[in-house]
Order: C-alpha cells, then sequence, then structure tokens
C-alpha cells in the first residue's frame, strides 16, 4: 500500500470520528428536549446515529503508481433517526403536556449508551491520529534514509 494512501485513509477515519463525536454530544445536549406525544406539529427530538461505509478501492479508479487518496477509508453514508419510541413522561403541569393525558415526550436517548458512544468515537479517532504519527515517522526515516 503506497504511503499517501495511509494518510488518505487516516484522515478518512478523522473526519468520521469528529463527525460521530458531534452526533453524540447533539444527542446528549439535547436529552431535555421535549416534545408533545403523537403531535407531528411538536415531534421531540429523536437520537440522531451515524451509518458509515468502507470506501473501496478499485483497480479502474486509481491507476498504478498514482497516490487514490479517496478510494479508500471510511466515509458517513447517512445519519439516520433512532425509530424508537419517545420516554414518556407524566408531567400534566408541563407546558406541552398532552391535555387528555398529561405526558410530556422527551427524546429516546439513554445517556449511558450516548457516554459508551462518545468514548469508542474517542477511541476511534485517537486510533486514527496514532497510524497518522506512524505513517508520518516511516515518511520521515524513509526520508532520512535517502540522504545518506
Amino acid at each position: 500500500m503506497p504511503l499517501l494512501d495511509v494518510f488518505g485513509i487516516s484522515a478518512s477515519g478523522l473526519t468520521a470520528s469528529r463527525l460521530w463525536l458531534d452526533i453524540t454530544a447533539n444527542n446528549i445536549a439535547n436529552l431535555q428536549t421535549a416534545g408533545r406525544p403523537n403531535d407531528p406539529l411538536n415531534p421531540p427530538y429523536r437520537r440522531k446515529v451515524p451509518v458509515f461505509a468502507e470506501k473501496l478501492r478499485r483497480a479502474l479508479d486509481s491507476p498504478p503508481g498514482q497516490p487514490s487518496l479517496n478510494a479508500a477509508g471510511v466515509s458517513v453514508a447517512a445519519v439516520v433517526e433512532d425509530p424508537s419510541p419517545p420516554r414518556l413522561a407524566y408531567e400534566p403541569s408541563h407546558p406541552l403536556a398532552d391535555p387528555r393525558t398529561g405526558y410530556v415526550a422527551y427524546p429516546n436517548i439513554n445517556i449511558a449508551s450516548e457516554m459508551v458512544s462518545m468514548i469508542a468515537a474517542t477511541r476511534a479517532y485517537e486510533a486514527n491520529v496514532t497510524v497518522l504519527n506512524a505513517a508520518k515517522d516511516m515518511a520521515l526515516r524513509a526520508l532520512e534514509i535517502g540522504r545518506s
């Protein structure tokens, strides 16, 4: 694998991990964003989840000997909403409470799973930084060998 491909693959991983962290932070920030149950005009926030897709290299896309920075790595194919139902809380005095039942709809977000997601995204980011630094060190050492 050419060295420049390693930089491209690692960069795509860094970008995907950063978006994953941003989405997780957005989910945590909207943990208490309420809505009215069964009201399409005022729905509660829905948890968002990134969907990753591997970029596949094709022999025809990159001629031999030419760097193909966009031909490998990972990309975010979509950001989808979690289809699970909202969490209902009985709060009849809340302004968004259903007038008949007194329930308020809160997002379908579990703080523990969001923290696990944040840790996983952070570890993925750190792993890509490590790969990027290792590739940089190898390139620098190759240049030093060329000088001798």
